[in-house]
């Protein structure tokens, strides 16, 4: 099976970004399976279900999030209804939603995919390594398993590498808009890179206006920040993986102008 998974989805471009390229890249890359992280798809922070269905319509199997899935209410009752929408599976028992997805596509295995969010310079919420180990319990006859660490600091995506390599097929990261150069199959079987970048307009500082970025660094004040406009920019990875075994066969980071 071979995967696209996309980094965050950043505001209108990033959604018009998507919408222009994804369904033509199924067909020439030959692609089975596309996910994407949305959570700042919606003015650059947050997901509201009315950006849903666009993102899906373009060609998007799957949603994933991290800590801005809150911000927009209207989503928390499709969190609950929408079998294709995740939040962190690590978040306080009783929020909506779950973290952990199956995904049965025709004529294809399915797939389960798993959500976390990192705790080091994050919002505080439950230990991500003690839910990725529950997830794992539920999901011992399905071997294609991939995971979205939504973290900020490079060694904990890291540490969670090592902790899931050989027991999950794929595990990115995301949350710093930054695509890394570090794309790489583990000894035990699992694809992985740090973060996959964003989905957003190519011209801007993590996909906002490098203009307020900028004052914010330089004068420490409070300031309103603004997603940059167009053209967009698509950074994520494809990585192949064995039907059967559940082991990465390649990875590789993706970027598209």
């Amino acid at each position: 099976m071979r995967i696209l998974f996309l980094g965050d989805i950043v505001g209108q471009p990033g959604r018009a970004t998507v919408k222009a390229h994804v369904r033509r890249l199924r067909a020439e890359a030959g692609l089975d399976f596309v996910l994407a992280n949305g959570e700042n798809a919606s003015g650059g922070f947050g997901l509201s279900a009315k950006n849903v269905p666009e993102l899906f319509a373009a060609g998007i199997d799957g949603l994933t999030s991290g800590n801005h899935i809150w911000k927009f209410k209207n989503l928390w009752n499709e969190l609950d209804t929408d079998q294709r929408l995740l939040r962190p599976h690590n978040q306080p028992a009783g929020a909506p939603g779950t973290g952990v997805r199956v995904f049965r596509l025709p004529g294809l295995p399915p797939v389960a995919v798993i959500n976390l969010q990192g705790r080091t310079f994050m919002t505080p919420t439950d230990c991500p390594f003690a839910a990725a180990e529950a997830a794992l319990a539920e999901l011992a006859d399905i071997p294609l398993r991939v995971v979205d660490f939504h973290a900020e600091a490079t060694s904990e995506k890291l540490a969670m590498a090592h902790f899931l390599d050989g027991r999950v097929s794929a595990l990115v990261g995301t949350h710093t808009h930054v695509q890394t150069n570090d794309a790489v199959v583990l000894p035990g079987g699992t694809a992985y890179i740090t973060d996959l970048g964003m989905c957003g307009p190519a011209r801007s500082c993590l996909g906002m206006r490098p203009e307020a970025i900028l004052e914010r660094f330089r004068t420490g004040l409070p300031v309103k920040f603004e997603v940059a406009p167009g053209p967009g920019v698509l950074q994520g990875a494809v990585f192949d993986i064995d039907d059967t075994t559940g082991r990465a066969l390649s990875m590789a980071p993706f970027r598209q102008e």
